[in-house]
């Protein structure tokens, strides 16, 4: 029983990280979406539990379009 613990016990250490990555990543994107007027992102990245996957979608976009809009 313990010989199986020690094997898994790499498990929480990922939860952990997975659950500040998407924390951090949901934070910036909100903010982000808050501060375009991007109600439907915000809404998405708000209910939506993607381990950040979401709001890098978000933010990769958006940097796009900033990007677009100075050209």
């Amino acid at each position: 029983m313990e010989a199986n613990f020690l094997q898994e016990a790499w498990i929480i250490p990922l939860i952990v990280v997975l659950a500040l990555f998407d924390a951090v990543m949901k934070a910036i994107a909100m903010w982000k979406s808050a501060r375009n007027n991007h109600l439907v992102w915000f809404i998405c990245i708000a209910v939506f539990n993607t381990v950040g996957i979401l709001p890098i979608v978000y933010l990769i976009l958006d940097k796009q379009k900033a990007i677009s809009k100075r050209v």
